[in-house]
């Protein structure tokens, strides 16, 4: 699998980082061309296959734009500004060429929650008039502050397909039979492994305890049911770029040496020395280790390739330790 490099600790100055020159070039910018080489396009024609109209979309980060481009299909243009492996939504500095994509759509997906304040700015400083923009934290009802990484919840995973989709029959009601459709099609064949997925982890190993290296892991192991050990202020911590407490690694080290968790899930796009330190100390102790990433992994998979495979390396994981 193809992950990006680890950061080193503190490589994150701030979750809300945005940069010199590039940035203010980028906000400043109007003009109204979508092309970018993180377009994820079904179709770049004027017109859907249905007769209606191809809708121009902008999604901040990949794992939105993989879901949004195959909930349009045909009748959609989906560019994704973070659609690099190496690039850390975090602290992102758009470009020129960012501004000039978001100038020309007309509906954008940003995840909110302080994860992506940059794309807050393109989108304040290149207004498009009838422009639809979906924020994931507020469909989601999480306000700043809280876990921004919704896309490893399953349920609000589904509740943003729920508002893609009527946010396109919308926009494009010629084309709302096909809409339907595609919905259809990727939640009952298209997500069907990644649903049954979560489903029988869940009934095989709710209650069990794991550890994590950062807050991206969350939402999913509450998706899972399963018990994160890990103090939610390390998680964080790690998430953000900070250093952690003593405590908190005091702590987890207890868990580890006294196996209280049996699986430790890590970012492996953020493996910080602390990190690495925790994943070598568990495998020491015989816990099994699984990974995941915060974007899309390897360059160009989708939603459910990517969330499929982590999720089978967590099931591996807890199999082992379990014996289950």
């Amino acid at each position: 699998m193809s992950v990006a490099p680890s950061r080193s600790a503190g490589s994150r100055p701030s979750r809300f980082a945005l940069g010199g020159v590039a940035v203010m070039a980028a906000i400043t910018a109007t003009a109204c061309s979508t092309s970018s080489s993180g377009s994820t396009s079904a179709d770049a024609s004027s017109s859907g296959s249905g007769g209606g109209k191809t809708i121009q979309v902008v999604a901040a980060e990949n794992f939105w734009g993989s879901i949004a481009s195959q909930l349009g299909g045909s009748h959609v243009k989906v560019t994704s500004i973070i659609d690099n492996p190496d690039a850390d939504p975090h602290d992102y500095e758009p470009t020129a060429a960012d501004a000039r994509t978001v100038a020309g759509a007309q509906y954008t997906v940003v995840n909110g929650i302080g994860y992506d304040a940059w794309a807050d700015k393109l989108l304040s400083a290149n207004p498009v008039s009838g422009r639809t923009d979906l924020k994931v934290g507020d469909l989601v009802g999480i306000k700043p502050g809280g876990n921004p990484h919704r896309w490893y919840s399953p349920d609000n995973v589904h509740q943003v397909i729920e508002k893609i989709t009527t946010d396109y029959k919308k926009i494009d009601p010629a084309d709302a039979a096909d809409f339907d459709k595609l919905k259809t099609t990727f939640e009952t064949t298209t997500l069907a492994p990644y649903n049954k997925l979560i489903s029988d982890i869940k009934a095989k190993y709710a209650g069990t305890p794991i550890g994590a290296s950062e807050s991206i892991v969350s939402p999913l192991a509450d998706g899972l049911g399963l018990k994160m050990l890990t103090p939610y202020s390390f998680l964080s911590a790690i998430s953000e770029g900070t250093d952690p407490t003593a405590k908190d690694k005091a702590t987890i080290d207890g868990q580890i040496s006294g196996k209280k968790i049996k699986v430790y899930v890590y970012n492996s796009q953020n493996a910080t020395p602390d990190v690495q330190a925790q994943v070598k100390a568990a495998k020491a102790e015989g816990i099994p280790v699984a990974t995941v990433t915060e974007t899309l992994t390897p360059a160009g998979a989708s939603f459910q390739a990517w969330q499929v495979r982590q999720l089978q390396g967590i099931e591996a994981a807890l199999a082992k330790a379990t014996g289950k």
